[in-house]
């Protein structure tokens, strides 16, 4: 219990220097700021600590990719959505870091896993060429994003948070393929969200627990004077990758 204890404490003494480390580093340049992206992920450590509090996972659940995946994938697909290539206009909406790991059925990260998200814009437009608002898309947000995890399974994405379109409780779509091919695709909501009751596919989640796994805390991130925000979804899996 000792050594539970320790991991714990010190998982939360690295989690508050990155999340310094982000304000600090918030306003860099494009090119930095990337670098600095993929540094962090490497390094972070407001994640789980693995295998120790691995017990009772539950499976994410497998959900609907929806009609708007990209029919034509941006120029741009790092994990910053913020930021098109080198331009220095941010796109509209609340800034969030999205986390989170990426775990097999026993709680051990998954290596070598691509995950992509997608998701609409501030305004409710996806990045396809059937979506709705496309009037008013916002240029400046890439609305898809990839991130390929090392050994430690996690990943992490600087992107807005989801808002709702008529039809849909705010969400964001993901993809975990593996070897090129897509093992999982689900969503993640905000928890609390007034409109998820409402909802068809979070409602069609039947089991209370893998509902409650893909729904969500956005919370504002400490210390961060431009009110962002930072969510945590873990995904599990329901296999054991090939060594």
């Amino acid at each position: 219990m000792l050594m539970l204890a320790l991991a714990r404490i010190n998982a939360d003494k690295r989690c508050k220097n990155m999340k310094r480390e982000i304000i600090h580093r918030r306003f860099l340049p494009s090119h930095d700021r990337r670098a600095f992206l993929r540094q962090f992920a490497i390094g972070a450590a407001f994640f789980t600590v693995p295998g120790a509090f691995a017990e009772a996972l539950t499976l994410t659940p497998r959900q609907t990719e929806g009609p708007f995946y990209p029919d034509k994938l941006p120029l741009d697909t790092d994990n910053d959505l913020l930021a098109i290539n080198d331009a220095i206009t941010p796109a509209v909406g609340e800034v969030t870091w999205l986390s989170g790991r990426i775990l097999d059925a026993r709680g051990e990260p998954i290596r070598n896993a691509l995950v992509e998200i997608w998701q609409c814009d501030n305004g409710g437009a996806y990045l396809h060429s059937k979506t709705g608002n496309a009037d008013k898309k916002d240029k400046n947000f890439q609305g898809f994003g990839r991130f390929l995890t090392g050994s430690t399974g996690e990943y992490l994405f600087r992107t807005i948070k989801p808002v709702p379109y008529p039809g849909r409780t705010p969400h964001i779509h993901f993809a975990i393929k593996m070897k090129g091919k897509k093992e999982l695709i689900t969503q993640c909501y905000i928890k609390g969200h007034p409109g998820n009751e409402k909802d068809g596919i979070w409602k069609g989640i039947k089991d209370a627990k893998q509902r409650e796994s893909v729904t969500v805390d956005f919370t504002p991130l400490k210390n961060s004077h431009a009110g962002e925000l930072a969510a945590k979804f873990d995904v599990v899996m329901g296999l054991t990758p090939e060594v």
